[in-house]
């Protein structure tokens, strides 16, 4: 055979065509993500300053509501003196606390700052109207003869001049009457309101100032996007029309050869030369496809761990070697009910956690299977009854774990049965393994037995359990 010649290659390189497209198309798109990300973040500040009025007004209204059923409840209470009114005033100074609720919220948003002082001016007079709200109803209680020792703490503890302890009984309520509804009284709920209204003025002022210069931002920023998808649209058009000439009128030929099995030529770009070497790469993929397929065949295609099937296969490959072995079998507790109270997609979800858990707890050299809908195994190699205590443990930190549940995951627990053979795989270890596991069922569930020899096992296989025993 003759020594090939190699030829210099005219035309151009794909390789470098496709490097300086590369580049081109990372530089834009890397200036398109950025104001992609400067249009996201100005559509946030807007985003943040309507959410920052919203809430601002939802502390303006607490603030407001509060205070107006504290003169509302004292009010009524001033009038009519029915211990209840004066219940409902304490239970919203104590309990439900509006007006402190709306302060803490707002702190998030203007800590340090006018606007936050503007509601504290209008909670710290409200404060100071309580005062007067208190003593009034206390003078309210005395004149009406009410039992001091009953009352909150803060009307038994308020103390009334002399002068006052000295009028009669309508003129203390008439008194009374005037300190929650005169205008001395009008005028400080007046106070109160304006510090609202500035607070509400300043909020307005501070969202309006924001929002135009964020849409100002975000209009810029969009111009650039436009002008960089403009950009790259060209680009695109470039590369499909280089692809067209540098890479598939090549591969018509390529594929010409291969309808004819033919040889691939070594011919074309520079690269199209190593296409042709690649060719015989071809049975390397083929194994790795079939490497997949059994793969799949082999395992679970919801939890990912072995299926039934390649189960089956490990216990008759065990079954001929004399090996010590441990097989637990096990049961989610009361999977039904998941199926039922939360979906398939949240008993789906379970089955992957319980599947996940055993590959977890378990060593490299165990077999976690699932064999069933809601049944498990896990073959144990090289294990002995000496550490079934171990075992145990780990079952039971899974089934803590599963009853103390995230992220809205329900309450399951594992029921497990376990049998331990030095002689393989046994006929008789699955059936041994699965007594025990009835026998957890049938003592609460949510734990883990080991087969027993002593112990009397009923229902299931235990009738035949006991009659081997006799």
């Amino acid at each position: 055979m003759g020594k090939n010649i190699r030829r210099p290659i005219k035309g151009i390189r794909i390789k470098n065509a496709n490097f300086a497209m590369i580049f081109v198309s990372c530089v834009l798109y890397v200036l398109l993500i950025t104001a992609t990300i400067r249009a996201t973040n100005r559509y946030h500040d807007v985003q943040k300053a309507m959410d920052t009025y919203v809430a601002c007004e939802h502390c303006d209204t607490l603030l407001t509501t509060g205070s107006a059923y504290l003169t509302e409840q004292a009010r009524l209470y001033v009038v009519t003196a029915k211990k209840q009114y004066m219940e409902n005033y304490f239970t919203e100074v104590h309990v439900t606390q509006r007006r402190e609720s709306a302060v803490e919220e707002l702190e998030a948003y203007y800590h340090n700052d006018e606007i936050y002082e503007a509601l504290l001016n209008a909670l710290k007079d409200s404060n100071e109207l309580m005062v007067r709200e208190i003593y009034a109803m206390k003078m309210v209680a005395f004149a009406a003869g009410e039992d001091m020792d009953g009352l909150p703490d803060e009307v038994r503890n308020a103390q009334l001049t002399e002068e006052d302890m000295a009028l009669g009984q309508d003129a203390m309520m008439e008194k009374a009457e005037d300190m929650v509804f005169g205008n001395e009284y009008q005028n400080a709920k007046e106070g109160i309101a304006g510090h609202v209204d500035r607070f509400m003025d300043s909020i307005q002022e501070a969202t309006n100032q924001g929002m135009v210069e964020s849409a100002r931002k975000l209009e810029r920023t969009m111009s650039q996007q436009r002008v960089l998808v403009s950009i790259l649209f060209i680009e695109s058009i470039i590369t499909f029309i280089m692809i067209i000439l540098l890479i598939v009128k090549p591969l018509q030929v390529y594929v010409k050869c291969i309808r004819e099995d033919k040889m691939m030529e070594i011919t074309g770009s520079y690269e199209f030369k190593y296409l042709a070497l690649t060719y015989n790469d071809i049975y390397e993929v083929n194994a790795t496809n079939e490497a997949m397929l059994r793969y799949q065949a082999e395992h679970d295609p919801l939890t990912g761990i072995i299926n039934r099937g390649a189960f089956d296969q490990l216990k008759k490959i065990f079954h001929a070697k004399s090996k010590s072995l441990g097989l637990l079998i096990i049961d989610v507790d009361k999977f039904k009910l998941v199926n039922d109270g939360y979906g398939h997609e949240m008993g789906d979800k379970v089955l992957k956690r319980v599947a996940k858990m055993l590959e977890d707890s378990f060593r490299a050299t165990d077999y976690p299977a699932r064999i069933g809908g809601d049944e498990f195994a896990v073959l144990l190699t090289n294990v002995t009854e000496d550490q079934k205590d171990i075992i145990q443990d780990k079952i039971t930190h899974i089934n803590d774990k599963l009853l103390h549940p995230s992220k809205g995951m329900p309450r399951v627990s594992l029921s497990v049965g376990g049998a331990f053979s030095n002689e393989g795989f046994t006929d008789d270890l699955y059936r041994k393994a699965d007594l025990a596991l009835y026998d957890v069922k049938e003592h609460g569930r949510c734990g883990c037995r080991f087969y027993d020899e002593s112990h009397e096992y009923h229902g299931r296989h235990g009738e035949s359990e006991n009659a081997e025993k006799k």
